[in-house]
């Protein structure tokens, strides 16, 4: 982001979050070689917990990651998108130290 290059930081911040989710997977034994299975994942934590900001913060992730392709964001809402996949991953990573503390 420092040196101007928002689709760039939009896929690193979009990779950030498909790790975290796929952290949490590895550590409940569920299924994350594809997209499809991330999107399947945080809405299997939706449902467990009830927390809504889990779905929306992984389209934000997403909208970043079709932005590494398309360039529509300005770097103002990158800037405040990696705010939000900050927190996503914050949200994230508890399911994955639960599981490995067990």
């Amino acid at each position: 982001m420092d040196r101007g290059d928002y689709p760039q930081a939009s896929e690193k911040l979009w990779g950030a979050a498909a790790q975290a989710i796929k952290a949490v997977a590895a550590a409940r034994d569920w299924r994350h070689s594809v997209h499809r299975d991330l999107r399947r994942n945080v809405e299997r934590l939706y449902q467990e917990t009830g927390d809504a900001e889990l779905p929306r913060l992984f389209t934000v992730a997403e909208s970043l990651h079709a932005n590494f392709y398309v360039d529509f964001m300005s770097g103002e809402v990158v800037r405040l998108h990696a705010g939000d996949i900050q927190r996503f991953i914050e949200k994230l990573m508890p399911f994955a130290e639960e599981a490995h503390s067990v």
